[in-house]
C-alpha cells in the first residue's frame, strides 16, 4: 500500500488539531445530515403540531452534547493511551463491563462505518436520482477507497479528508448564515411525500417525545472518537486532543441548534426522496449551481465520515489484542504503521452490512446509537469512579458532572433500547454479548497458551536432541544435491527418500544405479506404492522413523522457484502437500529448501 516507513518516521503520521477533524471527527460533524432527519421522522407520527416540539428537542441533544464532551476532555486527560471507554472501564469498573465498553465501541464503530456512507449516497442519490439503482456499487467502492487511504496511513488519510471537511464545515456554516439572514428562496415548493401523519394531534405523547429524543441522539455519534485515539496525534498528544474535542464540541453544537431554527423558520418536514438537509439548502440558496455544489460537498462528507471509525477501532483493537481479548494480529503495526488488521475487519463487516441492508440508511440509523451511548455511559461512570479514588484537585465538581452525564445517557441508552428493539435493535442487543462472549474464549485460550508454555516462568537450559533428516526428491540432480549439502550440515542422520510406483520396476532400477554411481555419500531409500500418492507412502516411511522428543524428524523438501509467477503453476507442489500433512505431527519439523532458477 505504498513505500514502508521507518519508525522513526511516526510522527509524520501523527495529526494536528485540524487534521484531527477530518481524521477523527468527520463522522460527528456530518450526523447533522441524518441526525435532525431521523428526529423529524420519528416526531411525523404525531402530525404536525408534534414537529414544533423539533427546536426544544433539538436544544435537549445539544445540552447532552455539551456533558459529553466535557466527560471525553477529561478522559483525554486520565487516559492518554487511547482506548477511551473501554480503557476507563477497564481501570476503573472492572474485566466485566470494561468487556461491555469494548464490544459496544465495536459495534458503534462498524455502524459508522456504514451508516456515514449509506448516508453520503443517500444524499447523491436524492441530488441526483438517476444514481439511485447504483446504491450498492456506489457504497462499495466509496468503501474501498476509504479502505485503501487508511491502508496507507493515517495521516496520508487525514490530508486527503481535509478539503471535503473544511468544505462541509464552510458550507453548512453559510447555509445557516444565509437562512437566517436572507434566504434566496424561502418559498420554494419540496419535492417528495410528506411522511406526517394526516391528522394533527391535541396533545403529544411521552414516547413519542421519547421515540424522537433517541433518533435524534444519533447526531451525538461519534463525539468519543478522539479520546479512543489520542496516540494518534502529535505532540503534546493531550493538549492537542483536546483542542480537537473543543473544536469538536463548538462546531457541532452551532450547526445543531442553526438547523433546528432553520427547521422552524421554513416549516421543514421529512418527505420521501427529499432529505431534510436537502431542504434547508434548497431554501437558504435555491436550487441552483450553488445547491449542486454544497450537495456534492455534503456527499464527500458523508461519506467520508467512515474514516473516524478507521481512526478509532484499530487502535482499540490493538488494546484487546494487548490484553488478550483479540488475536494477537491485531496489535501489529504494518509497514505503513498502521493496525492493519483492524482496518481489513472493519472493512469486511461494514461491506456486509452495506450489501444486507441495500445501503438504506433508515435500515441502518435504529442499530447505531445503542453502541456508542452504551460506551458514554460507562465511560463517564467510570470517571465518577476514578475522582473518588484519586480525588486529584477539582474532584468533587469534576466528579458531579461526571454523574449527571451518566445518568443523562444511561437513560438514552434505556430509551434507545426499548423505543428502537422492534426497529432493528434487537441485532445490537444480541451482538454485544456475543462479542464478550469471543473476547472471553480468546482471553481463555491465551491463558491455557500460555500455562502450557510456562510464560513469565524460566525455563531448563535447551538440551541438544538426535536429528534425522530425510530429503525427498524425484530425480538426481542440482536441486538434489543442494538439499543434500544442506541436510548434512542440519542433522545427525540423512536419509535420501524417493517414490516409485507398482509399475515403475524400471524407474527404480535406473535411480539405483544413477544413485551408486554419483555416490553422495547418503542413504537411498526407495518407497514402493501401489496407489499414485507421493505423500502418503512418505508419510508413513516417516511415522516409522518413530520421531521423540529426543529424536527428531526434520523434512527437508526442494523446491524450485521460477523467475517468473506465471511459471509456478508448471511444478509440483509436493512441499504444500506435505507440509499440510504434517502440520499436525509432533516432533517433525518441515523446512523448504528453494533453489531460484534464471531465465538463461
Amino acid at each position: 500500500m505504498g513505500r514502508p516507513l521507518r519508525s522513526s518516521q511516526a510522527a509524520k503520521e501523527e495529526i494536528n488539531p485540524v487534521e484531527g477533524l477530518s481524521a477523527l471527527s468527520l463522522d460527528a460533524l456530518t450526523s447533522v445530515a441524518y441526525g435532525p432527519q431521523a428526529l423529524l421522522v420519528a416526531l411525523g407520527a404525531g402530525g404536525l403540531v408534534a414537529l414544533r416540539l423539533a427546536p426544544w428537542i433539538s436544544l435537549a441533544i445539544v445540552v447532552l452534547l455539551c456533558l459529553l464532551v466535557a466527560s471525553y476532555l477529561q478522559v483525554i486527560v486520565a487516559y492518554p493511551g487511547g482506548g477511551g471507554a473501554y480503557a476507563v472501564a477497564r481501570a476503573n469498573l472492572g474485566s466485566r463491563l470494561s468487556l461491555l465498553a469494548g464490544a459496544a465501541l465495536i459495534v458503534d464503530y462498524t455502524l459508522t462505518v456504514a451508516v456515514s456512507i449509506a448516508a453520503g449516497v443517500a444524499s447523491l442519490t436524492s441530488a441526483f436520482v438517476g444514481l439511485y439503482p447504483y446504491t450498492v456499487p456506489i457504497c462499495l467502492v466509496t468503501l474501498a477507497l476509504i479502505t485503501y487511504l487508511n491502508l496507507r496511513g493515517l495521516a496520508e488519510g487525514a490530508k486527503a479528508f481535509l478539503l471535503p471537511t473544511i468544505g462541509f464545515i464552510a458550507a453548512v456554516l453559510v447555509v445557516i448564515v444565509v437562512g437566517l439572514v436572507h434566504p434566496f428562496a424561502p418559498h420554494l415548493h419540496q419535492f417528495g411525500s410528506a411522511q406526517v401523519a394526516g391528522h394533527a394531534l391535541q396533545a403529544v405523547g411521552v414516547l413519542l417525545i421519547l421515540q424522537a429524543f433517541s433518533a435524534g441522539c444519533s447526531a451525538l455519534t461519534g463525539v468519543e472518537a478522539i479520546a479512543n485515539g489520542v496516540p494518534l496525534f502529535r505532540k503534546p498528544r493531550v493538549r492537542t486532543a483536546r483542542q480537537t474535542e473543543v473544536m469538536l464540541g463548538v462546531l457541532l453544537a452551532v450547526m445543531l441548534l442553526g438547523l433546528a431554527v432553520l427547521v422552524q423558520k421554513f416549516h421543514v418536514e421529512p418527505r420521501t426522496g427529499n432529505a431534510v438537509l436537502n431542504q434547508i439548502v434548497a431554501y437558504s440558496i435555491g436550487r441552483g449551481w450553488l445547491f449542486d455544489a454544497v450537495s456534492v460537498l455534503v456527499t464527500l462528507a458523508l461519506a467520508l465520515a467512515a474514516n473516524t471509525s478507521f481512526g478509532g477501532l484499530p487502535v482499540l483493537a490493538s488494546l484487546l489484542a494487548g490484553d488478550n481479548r483479540l488475536p494477537h494480529a491485531f496489535a501489529i503495526r504494518g509497514d505503513r504503521l498502521v493496525f492493519g488488521y483492524g482496518i481489513w475487519v472493519l472493512a469486511v463487516l461494514a461491506g456486509v452490512l452495506l450489501v444486507a441492508t441495500a445501503g438504506n440508511t433508515n435500515s441502518l440509523i435504529p442499530l447505531f446509537a445503542i453502541g456508542v451511548f452504551t460506551g458514554f455511559t460507562l465511560a463517564q461512570a467510570g470517571l465518577v469512579r476514578h475522582w473518588l479514588s484519586t480525588r486529584a484537585h477539582g474532584w468533587r465538581w469534576r466528579m458531579s458532572l461526571n454523574a449527571i452525564g451518566a445518568t443523562a445517557s444511561g437513560v438514552s441508552t434505556l430509551i434507545f433500547v426499548l423505543t428502537k428493539f422492534r426497529e432493528g435493535a434487537w441485532v445490537v442487543v444480541i451482538a454485544m454479548p456475543l462479542l464478550i462472549l469471543l473476547f472471553v474464549r480468546i482471553h481463555t485460550y491465551y491463558g491455557k497458551v500460555g500455562a502450557q508454555l510456562h510464560l513469565g516462568d524460566r525455563p531448563a537450559k535447551p538440551k541438544r536432541a538426535r536429528s534425522i533428516v530425510v530429503v525427498p526428491f524425484t530425480d538426481v540432480s542440482r536441486l538434489t544435491r543442494e538439499a543434500l549439502s544442506q541436510a548434512l550440515s542440519m542433522g545427525d542422520e540423512v536419509h535420501a527418500v524417493t517414490v516409485v510406483f507398482a509399475e515403475g520396476g524400471a524407474r527404480q532400477k535406473a535411480v539405483e544405479q544413477e544413485w551408486e554411481r554419483w555416490d553422495p555419500g547418503v542413504e537411498l531409500v526407495v518407497l514402493r506404492s501401489q496407489y499414485h500418492s507421493v505423500a502418503r507412502p512418505l508419510l508413513r516411511y516417516i511415522s516409522s522413523l518413530k520421531p521423540s522428543a529426543a529424536r527428531r524428524v526434520i523434512v527437508l523438501i526442494p523446491v524450485v522457484l521460477p523467475r517468473h509467477f506465471w511459471h509456478r503453476a508448471l511444478h509440483n507442489h509436493l512441499d504444500r502437500v506435505l507440509s499440510a500433512a504434517l502440520s499436525r505431527r509432533h516432533n517433525v519439523v518441515v523446512a523448504r529448501l528453494t533453489l531460484p532458477l534464471s531465465d538463461e
